[in-house]
């Protein structure tokens, strides 16, 4: 039997209705491929409890949750100590998806920035890292993301980062982690690849973002975890790296950022 090199799938959305009839045989796949640890992102807050037995079930995965932007106007505004909370869970690892999304929900942008604050707050009361939704708000988000690291440090993946090289440098200036998707393989993507490829190698991770946005060859199906190698596998083309030491080296970046799932790791 090869070995398998590994890699980490560090945002994916497991509790998704197109999921439910496969999910054991979604999360076989991925171990088979590699991809031996995923975290799957609650969304919407009164869907926790759902996310969290998914993490339950399964060895290989791990739980964030907070209150997407795009969902702040059906949504409870969180607290946080309700974030506080729930991060005492062993295999709660993350704050969030939080962020801005001003492309489909501009008109909810202040609410979006109040609800942004409250999961800075709590990322930095329990040293989890910030898991950042960043859509047509650039300005807006680093702005805010510097403010209130200025007010006190934290720890933050901008996830499916597809943003400004001005958003990118941003947030690398504050010690922050880029994550690489599908996108980031798409064929018009080469502007994408070279913010990527100017960034610290240490400072980047991989991530389906299934359903969403599967990288080539499997475009424009549904997306799942096991895809992530592929993401991965253009990553180490990206940084002019041999595969096995760019999986190593995200790897590495994963345990950094996300160490309450690496040491869940060493203790099971």
């Amino acid at each position: 039997m090869s070995h398998l090199i590994e890699i980490t799938d560090s945002h994916c959305h497991l509790d998704f209705d197109s999921f439910d009839t496969e999910r054991d045989e979604i999360v076989a796949r991925a171990i088979d491929a590699g991809v031996t640890r995923m975290v799957t992102i609650c969304t919407e807050l009164h869907k926790e409890p759902y996310v969290r037995a998914i993490s339950e079930r399964y060895a290989s995965v791990f739980y964030a949750a907070g209150t997407h932007p795009m969902n702040v106007t059906d949504e409870y505004m969180t607290t946080v100590d309700e974030l506080v909370t729930l991060s005492k869970h062993p295999k709660f690892v993350g704050i969030g998806e939080t962020g801005l999304d001003y492309h489909y929900t501009a008109e909810s942008a202040d609410v979006q920035k109040q609800s942004l604050r409250v999961h800075i707050e709590a990322a930095r009361e329990t040293g989890l890292p910030l898991i950042i939704h960043a859509r047509a708000a650039d300005e807006d988000m680093a702005r805010i993301l510097t403010e209130e690291y200025n007010n006190g440090a934290y720890t933050c993946v901008m996830h499916c980062f597809s943003s400004s090289v001005e958003l990118a440098k941003a947030a690398l200036d504050l010690g922050f982690y880029l994550s690489m998707s599908g996108i980031t393989a798409f064929p018009k993507s080469q502007e994408l690849r070279d913010i990527f490829s100017a960034a610290p190698v240490d400072r980047v991770l991989v991530e389906t973002d299934a359903p969403y946005l599967a990288p080539p060859p499997y475009r424009g199906k549904r997306n799942e975890p096991a895809y992530s190698v592929h993401t991965a596998q253009k990553g180490a083309e990206v940084f002019g790296m041999d595969w096995p030491a760019f999986a190593a080296q995200t790897q590495i970046n994963f345990d950094r950022l996300f160490s309450k799932a690496a040491l869940y790791q060493v203790a099971a």
